[in-house]
């Protein structure tokens, strides 16, 4: 992966770019833990050899993971960036893939395998944000009390 740091009127941009065999989320996490990156809009294109995407179950509160054992297409991927309970940043990120098939498979990204590449632009905010867990939920949401 390479990235570029682009501070500019004030704001701050980080664009990455993912090689082939990269596994997406662990090279953003990583990204956003060296840059200490404390809030962004994440946003990419490009195509993984496989991925795992998610759908939250509520009743169980947790993600059903849908593995998608071929190469696609990232025709959408959003997100965000803010700070956990831990203090550490997180990445939230969903992702709308295309299939060979013209079908599309989509969720919360939990795994992407790079291939033979992924575009990233993360824009940061002049704030911090972050997340609370909520138990009833199981979820952490951004929580815009704290600031």
């Amino acid at each position: 992966m390479e990235s570029r740091r682009i501070e500019e009127a004030g704001r701050t941009t980080h664009v990455a770019v993912l090689s082939e065999g990269d596994e997406a989320v662990a090279a953003l996490g990583q990204l956003v833990g060296d840059e200490a990156i404390t809030a962004a809009q994440v946003t990419a294109v490009g195509a993984f050899r496989s991925a795992v995407v998610g759908w939250f179950d509520r009743e169980a509160k947790d993600y059903r993971r849908n593995v998608v054992d071929e190469q696609c297409e990232v025709l959408s991927l959003i997100g965000d960036v803010a700070l956990g309970k831990d203090g550490a940043p997180s990445l939230h990120a969903h992702v709308v893939l295309g299939l060979r098939d013209g079908t599309t498979r989509g969720g919360h990204l939990l795994e992407g395998q790079v291939f033979p590449t992924l575009e990233v632009v993360l824009d940061e905010p002049p704030t911090t944000l972050h997340k609370t867990f909520h138990p009833d939920i199981g979820l952490a949401l951004i929580d815009l009390g704290r600031g």
